[in-house]
């Protein structure tokens, strides 16, 4: 293995949670009077912390979102994963190869650390990422592209960026994986291989990716 540390994004890599997310967070705002479509949410938050949602809100209207949005829009969130989600395919697998190979993991996500939980223990991920595994964007303060998260998962397990390699799907998660200077495997599952056209390398499928790692 070439890496001493695979970061794995959370939603689109781990979990099959953004087409879930997407829907109700587009659906949630156009209730609110900020008509957004599916793919404008794909576009402008997918990979991004809540915090985006607020500036991007206030930037482009000059009001706030209500101060129970984020609540609201997780209980909703939480109440389709336990309907709807699964674990991304194949993903098991390269989990699985990693153990074996005793090479280091671990999660780092722009979503809460309710948000990562729920999706594990509804998926059966949760046997693979203990709580020493878990890194939050609410461990930094700051989302991606800012690539905080990454640093700071990387210092927490004990391996220099260089040593690492982020899993991602989003464009900013390429940026902020990037910026901290880590390789960074571009899933084009659900992104445009020109959106993560900053990616060391990409792939589009999980099958590719123990490949990819060695």
């Amino acid at each position: 293995m070439r890496y001493d540390l695979v970061i794995f994004d959370n939603d689109g890599v781990l979990v099959d949670s953004e087409p879930i997310s997407n829907r109700l967070l587009a659906s949630y705002l156009t209730e609110l009077g900020y008509p957004t479509s599916y793919e404008d949410s794909i576009r402008d938050y997918m990979g991004s912390a809540m915090h985006r949602v607020h500036d991007l809100v206030e930037a482009r209207t000059g009001e706030r979102l209500p101060a129970e949005f984020d609540d609201v829009f997780h209980r909703r969130v939480f109440a389709a994963f336990e309907r709807e989600l699964e674990a991304v395919g194949g993903v098991v697998d390269v989990l699985e190869k990693l153990v074996a190979d005793e090479v280091p993991y671990c999660v780092a996500s722009s979503g809460s650390h309710e948000r990562i939980r729920v999706g594990h223990r509804t998926t059966g991920l949760d046997r693979w990422f203990d709580e020493e595994r878990i890194f939050s964007s609410q461990d930094v303060g700051k989302g991606k592209p800012a690539p905080d998260l990454f640093l700071y998962a990387a210092e927490r397990m004990g391996v220099a960026p260089g040593r690492c390699v982020v899993v991602e799907d989003s464009p900013l998660g390429v940026q902020a994986a990037v910026a901290a200077g880590m390789d960074v495997l571009g899933f084009t599952a659900m992104t445009p291989a020109a959106k993560l056209a900053g990616a060391t390398q990409l792939f589009s499928g999980m099958g590719e990716l123990t490949g990819l790692l060695a």
